[in-house]
């Protein structure tokens, strides 16, 4: 299932004890749709107040009208789901197929406006001054290929490789705002958020490009630049070898 949501008002992704969650309210719509328990598996976990234009899940159901009636399944889960979770597509996949581990390609966006705008708020991070753009993405070339991103994870994740593949990050000017695109093949947990925040030292507070292998070499999270904060953060694409993509 193909999904997409306005994290403004979810405590991200993953189902948790004592806040609302996306997948919390997609596996009671399922439920209600399917007559039958659901428990979704999500390509990634997105933190609270970040945004997906695209995210994909994967579940198994005993019902055959997701199926036999895919149309008719769509319109019946968004009617049950809140305004700022909508479902895109339902696809049929084999058995073995997961949401996560069969992902090959994950991209996010962060966006940056520079002017006070309310039809932004939640939506974009407003940062008063404009940073050294082309500054920025000499550094970001820095980040291309196969690394070790330490520097860029938080703390205390248990997870079995810090090395990432990066095949994109630049920044783009985009109608007076700026937009960071970045893609690779896995992310950790808070890293785009931290490269952000890394590259804003080098294009807005004067750090050297060097600046960046520097923190990259530390392996140390307390090197590199804050996180910036998380309404700025779009999941933005996941591909799958099996998915065809729209």
């Amino acid at each position: 299932m193909e999904i997409a949501y306005d994290g403004t008002a979810y405590h991200g992704w993953q189902v948790q004890p004592n806040a609302v969650s996306v997948q919390e309210k997609l596996n009671q719509a399922l439920k209600t749709f399917l007559r039958e328990e659901v428990e979704t598996v999500g390509a990634g976990r997105t933190d609270t107040g970040v945004h997906a234009r695209q995210l994909y899940v994967h579940f198994d159901s005993a019902n055959g009208v997701l199926v036999d009636v895919p149309d008719r399944a769509l319109l019946a889960l968004n009617a049950l789901l809140p305004y700022d979770i909508a479902v895109r597509r339902i696809i049929p996949v084999l058995s073995e197929a997961h949401a996560r581990f069969d992902a090959t390609e994950r991209s996010y966006e962060y966006h940056i406006h520079h002017q006070k705008d309310p039809f932004l708020i939640n939506k974009s991070w407003f940062v008063r001054d404009v940073p050294d753009v082309e500054k920025m993405n000499e550094a970001a070339k820095l980040l291309l290929g196969t690394k070790d991103f330490a520097c860029f994870s938080k703390s205390n994740t248990q997870v079995f490789t810090t090395i990432c593949t990066i095949k994109e990050a630049r920044w783009e000017q985009k109608e007076g705002n700026l937009v960071f695109h970045i893609t690779a093949d896995r992310f950790l947990r808070n890293m785009v958020r931290a490269i952000v925040g890394t590259l804003l030292e080098i294009g807005l507070k004067g750090k050297s490009i060097s600046f960046l292998t520097e923190v990259l070499e530390s392996k140390s999270r307390s090197k590199a630049g804050v996180s910036v904060p998380a309404h700025g953060l779009y999941l933005t694409r996941v591909v799958y070898p099996y998915i065809q993509e729209r």
